[in-house]
């Protein structure tokens, strides 16, 4: 597989607080890459890197193999990284169109596009088709997302993102507070992402939904990498072992 993503020996330090000692990452193109670990083992603070919220005191981090240092997230989208946080980031009083194109509106041709006029119905268009295109259940373009199930409101947020990320999507914890039904549907949508050749990084707890959709997991403990499984043949017992420390593949 072909690393579109890499971080190598990353370091963050908050005064005397070592957030990150030396964390590695590989993220590949097509692939669903599960990121796990106990609350304090450094996965937020990872992302925020690798999204360009927030910089590192130390390592080395490359996209397509050249090296690069994300300035902001404004950076990191123009190269083609995207991340939906638990929030969703989703304004609620406007539908899913105007949610995708938000910050990237269409203009209109002609004078209307110089006065400023947004051209709705192409956002509208496109929108539609890149949630059918995805296989998800949003086909009303006019509800506002605050009346959208928290399954579909996923949906927006994640088909916002892979309409502009090229390279790299984050998904944070995409399944928090759903049920049965629209987890599965998530899920799916994950898989399709991944399939379209974009590098999918899964932060999640939830331990079956992680074996169910990952092709690889990485564990970080105390803020480095301490193992590193394939999605097929692992189990939670596992995964639990190398995120409480009693099992360590330091080797990684």
């Amino acid at each position: 597989m072909t690393a579109v993503l890499e971080a190598d020996s990353i370091t963050k330090r908050y005064g005397h607080v070592t957030a990150l000692d030396g964390a590695s990452f590989t993220a590949n193109a097509g692939e669903v890459t599960a990121l796990i670990g106990d609350n304090g083992a450094g996965k937020s603070t990872l992302v925020k890197i690798l999204s360009g919220v927030i910089a590192h005191d130390e390592g080395t981090i490359r996209l397509d193999g050249e090296r690069v240092r994300l300035e902001s997230p404004q950076h990191a989208r123009e190269l083609g990284i995207e991340t939906v946080f638990q929030d969703l980031a989703l304004a609620p009083d406007l539908g899913p169109a105007e949610n995708m194109f938000v910050g990237r509106e269409i203009l209109r041709g002609g004078w209307g596009g110089r006065l400023g006029v947004l051209d709705k119905a192409r956002m509208r268009r496109e929108a539609l088709e890149s949630f059918v295109s995805m296989g998800t259940d949003v086909k009303d373009m006019f509800a506002p997302v605050a009346s959208l199930s928290g399954g579909q409101r996923q949906s927006v947020a994640i088909c916002r993102s892979i309409k502009w990320a090229s390279n790299v999507l984050f998904l944070d914890e995409p399944t928090a507070a759903l049920g049965v039904r629209q987890t599965r549907n998530v899920l799916d949508l994950v898989r399709r992402v991944a399939a379209r050749g974009v590098a999918v990084i899964l932060i999640s707890h939830n331990m079956p939904d992680v074996l169910q959709v990952s092709d690889r997991i990485e564990v970080l403990r105390l803020g480095r990498r301490v193992a590193q499984f394939p999605g097929q043949g692992t189990s939670i017992e596992q995964l639990v072992g190398a995120m409480t420390g009693a099992l360590d593949q330091r080797a990684a």
